[in-house]
């Protein structure tokens, strides 16, 4: 069993394990695992994807508008947005974030947002597949809009063996 709980994402683009940091962000990581064990993301996409920025999903309406019907409040921390670094999304209301999560893709596009988002986690495996997210054809490159939407086929929590 890891130390930290993980998450396995299930993507069209391949297989995605973030672990989750329950010590700097305890009710986001709880979210999170909340969410996944219920199935929330099964089925969603990847509805924001920024080139050299982010990778953002988790809206269950596909636009950046949804979420659970619950907010988690701010658990800024001092971990850094680097590159693979799980952070969760939110309006300009710092305890607004709910079910949108983003990955960072790079370290210099993503250090404004330390310690402005909560950062809960980091992919230990598949950055591969982030990449291949990243690299979606956009029909609205200043949206961020993909053409075709990748999909997260399940969220499954790693349990111990």
């Amino acid at each position: 069993m890891p130390a930290n709980p993980q998450v396995t994402l299930e993507t069209s683009e391949g297989t995605v394990t973030v672990e989750l940091w329950p010590d700097v962000a305890p009710g986001h990581t709880e979210n999170f695992l909340k969410l996944s064990r219920q199935g929330f993301y099964d089925g969603l996409t990847f509805h924001r994807i920024l080139p050299g920025f982010v990778i953002q999903g988790g809206c269950p309406r596909g636009d950046g508008t949804g979420g659970p019907g619950w907010n988690v409040k701010a658990e800024f921390n001092p971990r850094k947005h680097d590159k693979g670094v799980l952070s969760m999304a939110r309006s300009a209301d710092p305890d607004s974030a709910g079910s949108q999560f983003f990955i960072c893709l790079g370290r210099e596009h993503c250090q404004h947002l330390d310690n402005q988002y909560t950062a809960f986690g980091k992919v230990v495996s598949g950055i591969e597949a982030v990449d291949k997210i990243a690299a979606t054809p956009l029909k609205d490159r200043r949206a961020g809009t993909p053409a075709k939407p990748p999909k997260i086929v399940s969220a499954k929590v790693v349990e111990a063996a």
